[in-house]
């Protein structure tokens, strides 16, 4: 078997974590290759085409692109960097030789970067340093050099993986530099570093074809699309190929499509051969994880193998009084299943199974933040259904129940310390390591099970006034241990189906927070505000004002009313207890008790209390 260097490709991949500025980067080195015409306007985020990236600003999604610097193509392969999104993380990293391992000048290497940065070294990729946002105030650029090199040589495979090369960069003017005394003018330090460290791909053109699926897409006109780099092998449109699964070798198919990445465009190309990243058409059932190979010799490479889930949620078919007025999307069970199904042939990490209903799916994801994406993209596609409060799952180890356990660090200011550790004490975590700097800022790690870290997020933003940033990544399982009792206080439910008004909402927030404004439609069950004591008190939010033919001597006061709280998807997620679920629909998000009738809840509650 021959294995020949391409010296003309580079397969690299960008890991970082969130907001450390990969996606800047890729849109200046797109800009700087000269790959847009003079007169397009291709503005910022580039990569970020998905409309949730846009409005979160974080990549969601891997994606490929391709520059060419001195006759050498280069792929690209931009991953996401929140730990909720690793499954898109851990099937891509195959694609690449080497790897950029971007990291702020401030903050230095994060959890995401640590479990992003061990998948490659094991793969065996080749890492750069890339110090970017070094014109940051109080930037540390040593300091930052020397943890990740700390972290190198915790993870590394091999010795030349230590020799990765230092580059200091400021994504957002498009400049670099290897000298911090020398401050650069363009990115051409960083390509240069590029194509002398990260190896060129190596692959027999003429052996027999293999291919591992690495993702896939689809295309109106083409139909579903497999993206993979091919291993060994050369591959031409119209060639007749097997599909391997797990099940082992399928019937004999035929490519009709063959697309590569020339910067942001899939263009036909004649062949491809060993190395180069590809889009094929022609194989309906293909799936993450296949291997594309030689009808005569069907040799599957090693399946992709991704970590397990860590929450889970119930996704059922809504069944509240206003089911159907919104939904633009047949959202029946089956055409629920069809959408979930739908999800798990792109997303590796997800899990579906049946509930205890037929109405009822038990979708499982990495975190809070996995799960919520895929519910706001469903909503946002028309459909609408109910989901439940996330679960942590848990394994039986040596007969004791285990639960996820994670490293969480929030990044506040120090006046946020004290609100922070409170709330961070009263969900059981444990503090690990407190640090501050000159800028009156400080670093928190503390260690806490899985469960005691839903909805923290949001709640860390109200804290530190959306200032506070949080990241998490799974250190390991430990045994289920008690956490202090969960405290929230009762709820305010409708008791009448209509829309609510001024005079019944001026009701609802004498007795607490209101969740909803005038004009609202509600029905019975649905909650309307927080009590603002312990335990659930009907209200009437439809109350009109009783109309009399008596007049008083003096004008009736104004109604006056504070504003309503509205909480985001996540903030709902975290609100609502076992006995309630949130109805999500294309046109909002309301929350509601499973029992709607209070004579019903009470009932219930009176055979528990007797069982």
């Amino acid at each position: 078997m021959k294995n020949l260097r391409r010296d003309d490709l580079r397969n690299v991949a960008i890991i970082a974590h969130v907001d450390h500025g990969k996606t800047t980067l890729v849109d200046a080195l797109l800009k700087q290759s000269h790959v847009f015409a003079a007169h397009e306007q291709v503005g910022e985020l580039i990569m970020d085409s998905n409309v949730l990236e846009r409005e979160k600003g974080i990549t969601i999604l891997a994606k490929t692109t391709s520059i060419r610097y001195h006759g050498v193509k280069i792929n690209i392969i931009d991953t996401p960097g929140h730990a909720d999104f690793g499954g898109e993380v851990e099937r891509v990293l195959g694609m690449a030789e080497g790897c950029l391992l971007l990291v702020d000048a401030l903050e230095g290497p994060m959890p995401q970067t640590r479990v992003v940065l061990r998948q490659a070294l094991e793969l065996g990729l080749m890492p750069i340093i890339v110090v970017n946002k070094i014109d940051r105030v109080n930037a540390r650029p040593a300091e930052t050099v020397e943890a990740t090199h700390d972290l190198l040589l915790e993870l590394a495979k091999n010795a030349d993986q230590l020799s990765a090369p230092v580059i200091y960069t400021n994504a957002r003017t498009g400049t670099a530099t290897v000298d911090l005394r020398h401050p650069g003018t363009t990115l051409e330090p960083l390509l240069d570093a590029l194509l002398a460290y990260i190896p060129p791909p190596l692959g027999d053109a003429d052996g027999p074809l293999q291919l591992m699926v690495s993702n896939l897409d689809h295309d109106n006109h083409i139909g579903r699309l497999a993206i993979g780099r091919i291993t060994r092998g050369t591959l031409r449109p119209g060639q007749d190929v097997v599909r391997i699964s797990e099940a082992g070798p399928g019937q004999r198919q035929r490519i009709t499509t063959l697309l590569t990445v020339e910067a942001l465009q899939r263009r036909p190309a004649e062949s491809a051969s060993a190395g180069e990243i590809v889009y094929i058409a022609g194989l309906p059932d293909i799936a993450v994880g296949d291997t594309v190979a030689d009808p005569d010799h069907p040799e599957p490479l090693k399946r992709l193998e991704v970590s397990e889930p860590t929450l889970r949620m119930q996704f059922s078919v809504n069944q509240s009084p206003f089911a159907g007025r919104e939904a633009t999307t047949s959202s029946t069970s089956r055409q629920l299943r069809a959408r979930l199904e739908r999800e798990l042939q792109t997303n590796v990490a997800l899990k579906v199974a049946d509930g205890a209903t037929a109405d009822i799916f038990e979708v499982s994801g990495r975190g809070e933040l996995h799960l919520a994406i895929l519910i706001e993209t469903m909503r946002r596609e028309g459909y609408e259904f109910e989901v439940s409060r996330p679960a942590v799952i848990t394994r039986e180890i040596d007969g004791q129940r285990h639960e996820p356990v994670e490293e969480c660090i929030i990044d506040c200011s120090l006046d946020a310390v004290g609100a922070i550790t409170e709330a961070l004490g009263s969900r059981g975590a444990q503090l690990q390591s407190m640090r501050t700097d000159a800028g009156s800022g400080a670093r928190l790690t503390y260690l806490a099970p899985t469960r005691a870290l839903i909805g923290l997020r949001s709640l860390i933003l109200t804290l530190t006034r959306g200032t506070g940033v949080m990241s998490t990544r799974l250190v390991g399982w430990e045994r289920w241990r008690t956490l202090p009792p969960r405290t929230r206080n009762g709820v305010l439910t409708a008791s009448q189906t209509g829309m609510a008004v001024a005079y019944g909402l001026q009701g609802v927030q004498e007795r607490g927070q209101p969740f909803i404004g005038p004009g609202t439609q509600v029905y019975e069950g649905m909650i309307v505000g927080l009590n603002r004591r312990g335990g659930d008190i009907d209200v009437n939010a439809t109350k009109q004002k009783q109309k009399t033919n008596m007049r008083a001597s003096t004008e009736d006061a104004t109604v006056k009313l504070v504003p309503a709280r509205e909480l985001s998807l996540e903030e709902s997620l975290d609100f609502i207890e076992d006995d309630e679920l949130v109805e999500v629909t294309p046109k909002g998000i309301r929350m509601r008790k499973r029992v709607l009738n209070a004579g019903d809840r009470i009932k219930q509650r009176k055979r528990e209390l007797a069982s």
